[in-house]
């Protein structure tokens, strides 16, 4: 078999597949997360929820929230009718607050086109909203064991790591033909975990290979982030009996620019209705 590299065709052997998969299914026999609860599940639900929530989160948070989340939001019925406020109030402390309003739009998709049921086809799958390509791949893989090509950090971290030595720069598209051609096909949701598994140790142990990757950028810190003003005005909001006032708001612990910088996103963003001088969840 062959893949594609700058261009130019690139042999990979049946030994080297081989011996490449040997050894992730060896790491994950011996020190895969085999707990972790949307590894216990193919409850497709389960699965979108899981998979949202992991977007640029931390396991360890999830684990924490994800449980709390299934137990106010049990089905995809109960989340596509429920509030914006009360799902805005289960989602703190999970930072990234839009994928919370995507998540139920896309549980009323699902809900509306589909009687409730999740679609196994990713091309089906990315047209939900806040479902890119590679998280319509990912709950493919994990809820329907299908065979879908995708990325994320720790897979891009591992196939740099082991097909990439030396070489910078490197696309995500440079990545898909090695995946394919490793991915087996008929277990793509343990293998997915796996690889998942093998490039957080990767990560705990050499220098990260994804500083190599072109789509790699350095995230601006939480603390000193406008994700921070927003997240503290959403909460504020929240946790208020019915509207807050913009004066109350401004007596949150940041710069009034921010405060009003960040307002107006949120108001045009459909999270906040602005009704005069006082705030409340859309």
């Amino acid at each position: 078999m062959s893949v594609q590299l700058s261009g130019e065709s690139v042999k990979l052997s049946r030994s080297v597949v081989s011996r490449f998969q040997q050894m992730i299914w060896q790491y994950y026999e011996t020190h895969g997360r085999h707990d972790l609860p949307w590894r216990l599940t193919d409850d497709p639900y389960h699965i979108l929820v899981s998979e949202v929530m992991l977007q640029q989160t931390q396991v360890s948070r999830v684990l924490t929230k994800y449980p709390e989340f299934l137990d106010v939001f049990p089905d995809i019925q109960t989340l596509a009718s429920a509030s914006l406020k009360d799902i805005l109030g289960v989602w703190q402390s999970m930072g990234y607050n839009r994928r919370a309003k995507f998540l139920q739009q896309a549980a009323q998709k699902i809900v509306s086109e589909y009687d409730g049921e999740i679609p196994s086809d990713p091309a089906q799958l990315i047209t939900l909203p806040g479902i890119g390509k590679h998280t319509a791949g990912s709950i493919s893989a994990f809820a329907f064991n299908n065979p879908a090509v995708f990325i994320e950090t720790n897979i891009r971290r591992t196939y740099i790591h082991h097909f990439f030595q030396g070489i910078s720069d490197v696309s995500d598209t440079q990545l898909y033909p090695f995946i394919e051609a490793t991915l087996p096909k008929d277990d793509a949701r343990n293998w997915y975990n796996a690889l998942m598994d093998y490039g957080t140790f990767l990560a705990q142990t050499i220098a990260n290979p994804n500083h190599k990757s072109k789509h790699y950028k350095k995230q601006s810190p939480f603390e000193t982030s406008l994700r921070k003003v927003r997240g503290e005005i959403l909460k504020a909001v929240s946790n208020a009996e019915g509207k807050i006032s913009k004066k109350e708001l401004e007596t949150l612990p940041f710069e009034g620019d921010r405060i009003r910088q960040a307002l107006g996103a949120l108001v045009k963003e459909g999270f906040l209705i602005k009704e005069r001088a006082q705030y409340r969840i859309a």
